[in-house]
């Protein structure tokens, strides 16, 4: 079988569904610290001519440039995995540092959406529900969900 959104390794099938980041944690952590440097370089210049609020002003941007880096961070590794094998579909999605697991019996499981519905993929099978495709563009998530029913057919 040939996979758009998987890799294939033996008898595993692996689909790895990432958010799209430019900025590696470590790349914003030195732009962050780079605007600091230069954020405290202009303000203690202006501090030094008379303009005394300026300095607190900085501090404040500093901090909540920080406090937006650090969310926007937290969520650059979000991610799901969805593994086939053997008799097993794993789903583990990631958001946010904390990591979700669902473990389904290939045989039970129901994929939607049908083709044509632009909304998550549900996944269904004996009371455990889980949606994934939020790192795939709408009009790529019906391709997906057949590839993801293709695999569980074929076995």
């Amino acid at each position: 079988m040939v996979f758009r959104f998987a890799t294939v390794s033996g008898q595993r099938v692996d689909w790895r569904l990432a958010r799209n980041c430019s900025v590696t944690p470590a790349q914003l952590a030195g732009m962050y610290l780079s605007l600091c440097a230069l954020s405290l370089a202009i303000a203690v210049f202006f501090w030094m001519r008379g303009a005394l609020l300026v300095l607190p002003f900085t501090g404040v941007e500093i901090v909540a440039v920080g406090i937006a880096f650090v969310v926007y961070g937290r969520h650059a590794a979000d991610a799901e995995r969805i593994s086939l094998e053997g008799t097993r579909l794993v789903v583990e999605r990631e958001t946010a540092g904390r990591l979700e697991r669902s473990e389904f019996d290939r045989q039970w499981v129901r994929v939607e959406p049908k083709t044509g519905d632009r909304s998550l993929i549900t996944l269904s099978a004996q009371g455990r529900v889980v949606q994934v495709g939020r790192f795939v563009r709408p009009e790529l998530r019906a391709a997906l969900a057949s590839e993801i029913r293709m695999a569980l057919r074929a076995a």
